[in-house]
């Protein structure tokens, strides 16, 4: 039987890897439907591929112009498109969304009764508990596409949870990492866009930049494999060779290694608890020669350290950290705030946000309001 996939976020990087994935292996996976934002010429090349009856745009506007170019498909368009097809018929949600645009379809997955292969960190990083209890009512389970997370859920295969003695998170430190903070002050766009080891969209890039993607991977390992932060290390590892490890209780580490290739822990994701051959160069450890480990400067990269202290606080933080990076990252890509604000911006968010519990949906809605609301102001004073 083939799985049957559900892909959001199509246009993007993950989105291009996954159907690459899919076109590897053709009696295995078949995609059935796909969203992706303004990118209309994107859906077009998809659908020369593959002979789709529906997918889903952002605009109204380019949902009428391609209905009429594709009158046999159903076209839907925005949040209720994304929400349709998280709910149509289909084996697997591929949520490769960018931002907290991705919360309401894992939900609405799950809710309807799918199985997701998540690429929204901020799913978890925003709604954690939420996503949690939705995962134990409708007995669905979520399967992590970020390489960090893919690494430690294979290290987990075959061992039990009550030996671990913690995870261990890598980060390449990203397009910045041999810079101090003095030099951060003048950096432009275009280089922090030049990541040194992977090919990623331009919010992720810059996440990798300030390190608050790094943040966002600690809470999210903390909702998927239901481990306390102060069980949860990140290791500066600058070849991005060694995805992830885990250390059990007799001293045992085990490590993923692979090349910095998002398509192999997609793939795994697709077909756990199967391997499948991957159309890539193997990996070269004679190659490589030498691997690097550094523990991480929390006064270099103050967001990481801000990650775990709005983890720990719970509540509403996390997802107030997620709205305002969200408005600083792409306040910076515009060109409207120097690169270290961003960092300014989201920590004053989490510092100065009236703490609440997140009980419901609407909670989480509130939350990312706020956060959304404080950084879009200040932005506005410095323009």
């Amino acid at each position: 039987m083939k799985k049957r996939i559900a892909l959001l976020g199509a246009s993007g990087s993950i989105g291009r890897q996954t159907i690459n994935v899919i076109t590897q292996h053709p009696d295995l996976f078949e995609l059935v439907s796909f969203g992706v934002g303004k990118n209309i010429d994107a859906a077009r090349n998809i659908l020369k591929q593959f002979d789709l009856p529906v997918f889903a745009v952002e605009r109204e506007e380019d949902a009428e112009l391609l209905a009429k170019e594709y009158p046999d498909k159903t076209v839907l368009c925005g949040e209720e498109g994304l929400l349709e097809l998280a709910r149509g018929d289909y084996d697997v949600l591929v949520n490769a969304l960018v931002g907290f645009a991705g919360f309401a379809p894992t939900l609405a997955a799950i809710e309807s009764d799918h199985e997701v292969a998540l690429a929204n960190k901020e799913t978890l990083v925003c709604g954690g508990e939420l996503i949690n209890r939705a995962l134990a009512l409708h007995g669905k389970s979520l399967v992590p596409i970020d390489s960090e997370h893919s690494a430690i859920f294979q290290c987990l295969q075959g061992n039990r949870m009550r030996q671990l003695k913690r995870l261990i998170i890598t980060a390449s430190g990203g397009s910045f990492r041999n810079k101090t903070r003095d030099e951060l002050q003048s950096v432009t766009v275009e280089e922090a866009l030049a990541h040194p080891n992977w090919s990623m969209g331009a919010k992720i890039t810059i996440d990798s930049a300030t390190m608050m993607n790094k943040g966002f991977e600690v809470t999210e390992a903390h909702w998927l494999f239901n481990v306390p932060f102060e069980k949860i290390d990140v290791l500066m590892h600058p070849e991005s060779i060694v995805h992830s490890m885990v250390e059990y209780v007799d001293q045992s580490v085990m490590a993923q290694l692979g090349s910095p290739d998002m398509r192999l822990p997609i793939q795994y994701a697709l077909s756990w608890p199967n391997r499948l051959p991957l159309d890539e160069p193997p990996l070269d450890l004679a190659k490589v020669g030498t691997l690097h480990f550094s523990e991480p400067d929390l006064e270099r990269f103050p967001l990481l350290g801000l990650a775990y202290e709005a983890g720990r606080k719970g509540g509403n933080l996390s997802a107030v950290m997620n709205a305002a990076n969200e408005v600083a990252n792409a306040a910076f890509r515009n060109h409207e705030i120097p690169f270290p604000m961003i960092e300014t911006i989201v920590i004053g968010a989490v510092n100065e946000a009236p703490f609440e519990e997140l009980n419901s949906v609407d909670d989480l809605i509130r939350a990312n309001a706020w956060g959304d609301g404080y950084a879009r102001e200040h932005v506005r004073k410095l323009n």
